[in-house]
């Protein structure tokens, strides 16, 4: 009797035992396996969570099969103590073992809230967009000009969020006291600027801060960045250009980069101003009259008068000869590049064409004709 109690004791065992491993075997493969989530999500973990509400959170989701297998995985792995607080892009079809790889990696968040603090040559604005996981696109769903206008409630409870991203972008020919005025007004940063930086060495470009992130460390960073790119572009410049030094070139740079918003035009603007450097003629352009006036503090938002264009300030370039003595904007890389790489023309002259570009003429009979066309393009609109 004993005997037969004890071999189906051993039986049960035995079989318990194949259960066991199968169920093992079979947790295994559910949790690498092709996970059920049909359309992305966005799983956001907060700071002091724990893998059971994660668990719970994904299976109610649809992203797991089992919340019990996922826990079970991530204690398996000894992850379960290494969650990191953050909003995180879950794919369709993952599997339940990359999701515990990606809430215990870290990193920045790749879902949720993203407050961009734009810096424009005519506006400021703070810019809050939230990414929506099916489209993997971000949608704005507020903006406001935080120089002059109080902050929507939506910002402010996106500002309270753990995982909201921030940056700070600039835009190709902001000036200093702009970039200044601005990263004072940003909330998100802290501490003082005591003197703005010199025209033109603050690199346009998208910067990836942190909540409380220092204004003077960010403006050094922009300025190193700047500092790269004027060394890059000098060292690639062009022979027998009539610049002597990449203090000229920054300056020459950011009248080009004031002149043209069409990226194609660049070269040709460029190659206009070094034909008139070359021949001896004032470069006679707008945007270093108008910073004349303003000194870069702000815009201007009118027409130059005709008095304004025969004032005498150190940057009227119809009066002076050669180049103003400091920039006038903050040139992108794009800009310094064709400063020192202008197209081979032999244009003198250019004059908006209607359509957003310019006109290039080499002969004034030719630009005559030309600012003809556009003085006929200005009247009818203002007929209109």
């Amino acid at each position: 009797m004993w005997r037969s109690l004890a071999s189906n004791m051993l039986t049960f065992l035995i079989v318990g035992l194949f259960l066991l491993v199968g169920v093992i075997l079979w947790g295994q493969s559910q949790y690498s396996a092709q996970g059920p989530l049909e359309q992305a999500i966005c799983l956001r973990v907060e700071r002091g969570s724990n893998m059971g509400a994660v668990s719970r959170d994904l299976e109610k989701q649809g992203a797991v099969s089992s919340g019990t297998i996922f826990r079970l995985g991530a204690d398996y792995s000894k992850k379960s103590d290494q969650l990191k607080a953050g909003s995180y892009l879950v794919q369709p079809g993952v599997t339940m073992e990359q999701i515990v790889d990606q809430v215990t990696r870290g990193g920045a968040s790749t879902c949720g809230t993203e407050i961009v603090y734009r810096v424009g040559v005519t506006r400021t604005e703070a810019l809050v967009r939230e990414l929506d996981p099916a489209s993997s696109e971000l949608v704005k769903i507020a903006a406001f000009d935080p120089t002059s206008e109080d902050a929507p409630a939506v910002y402010k409870e996106k500002r309270a969020e753990i995982d909201t991203r921030y940056r700070i972008a600039l835009a190709e020919g902001v000036t200093s006291w702009q970039v200044v005025q601005a990263l004072k007004a940003a909330d998100v940063l802290s501490g003082d600027i005591t003197e703005v930086p010199p025209e033109g060495m603050l690199a346009p470009d998208s910067y990836e801060v942190v909540d409380g992130a220092d204004r003077a460390a960010l403006l050094a960073r922009m300025q190193e960045v700047q500092s790269l790119r004027i060394a890059a572009a000098w060292e690639s410049r062009q022979e027998g250009l009539p610049l002597n030094s990449p203090e000229e070139m920054l300056i020459l740079a950011s009248i080009i980069e004031k002149e043209t918003g069409v990226p194609e035009e660049r070269g040709q603007v460029a190659s206009v101003f070094v034909n008139r450097l070359t021949q001896g003629m004032k470069l006679q352009t707008d945007p270093t009259v108008i910073y004349g006036i303003t000194q870069g503090q702000g815009v201007l938002g009118r027409g130059l008068r005709q008095s304004e264009l025969r004032r005498q300030t150190p940057w009227n370039t119809y009066v002076i000869n050669g180049l103003p003595p400091t920039p006038i904007a903050n040139p992108g890389m794009a800009s310094l590049e064709a400063a020192v790489s202008p197209e081979d023309t032999d244009y003198v002259f250019f004059v908006a064409d209607g359509s957003g570009g310019h006109a290039f003429a080499s002969t004034l009979d030719e630009h005559n004709r030309n600012v003809a066309k556009w003085r006929k393009i200005e009247a009818e609109r203002a007929n209109n």
